[in-house]
């Protein structure tokens, strides 16, 4: 039976994405761990986040889970979600100037003030709510349509150094990234399991997938 490992270091809405991993494929054995060993031994990764980043990198830094992190993000399909993707990047602009894992290079830098859409109405941050996703080819992106909506709730986005890290888009109101991928890794700035049948798709074709772009 094929296991996913879910990362916790104590922040993140792990049962909610561990039930919609198991409702996406009844048959993979879904576990939430922190002890290093079970991690590595799952054929496949799980890291999601919610929250501010200095906790997040302080949590993972004093429990070890850094080092976790970056072999298995190095070595199987891996997914990040939300703050989990954020991590990834080289450091964040939140909490001043905070490193982070550097698997991507790139930043994590917060939505401008007084962003406005097309009618003039101010927009509200953090964004909130449900959002356009515009693809580039990839695995993941399988039975999905091209423009579905996810579901966001962030006030920073990424910045990859190397735009053909960049594997999909959304507006708010002008174009950031929202997923990253090389590799065998893959990550969301969305929540796939609070977007309805679209996030179940995207989880399906990640347990499905043998990291292979």
């Amino acid at each position: 039976m094929s296991s996913v490992a879910v990362i916790d270091y104590g922040m993140g809405n792990l049962h909610s994405i561990a039930k919609a991993l198991q409702h996406a494929d009844p048959a993979v054995n879904v576990q939430i761990f922190s002890d290093a060993a079970a991690i590595k031994q799952a054929d496949r990764v799980v890291f999601p986040g919610v929250g501010a980043i200095r906790d997040c990198m302080h949590a993972l830094n004093d429990s070890g889970l850094s080092d976790v992190i970056k072999e298995t993000a190095a070595s199987k399909p891996f997914l990040g979600i939300c703050l989990g993707m954020q991590a990834l990047l080289t450091d964040s602009g939140e909490n001043g100037l905070t490193p982070c894992l550097d698997i991507f290079p790139g930043h994590v830098v917060h939505f401008a003030e007084g962003l406005v859409d097309a009618d003039g109405s101010l927009l509200k941050i953090p964004h909130m709510g449900w959002n356009t996703v515009n693809q580039k080819p990839h695995p993941l992106w399988q039975d999905i349509p091209q423009g579905s909506r996810f579901y966001f709730v962030h006030s920073y986005y990424a910045v990859p150094d190397n735009d053909h890290d960049s594997i999909a888009t959304s507006q708010y109101p002008e174009e950031f990234t929202c997923a990253l991928a090389k590799d065998n890794i893959f990550a969301v700035q969305f929540h796939p399991e609070k977007s309805q049948t679209v996030g179940l798709q995207l989880l399906k074709n990640f347990l499905n997938w043998d990291g292979v772009c």
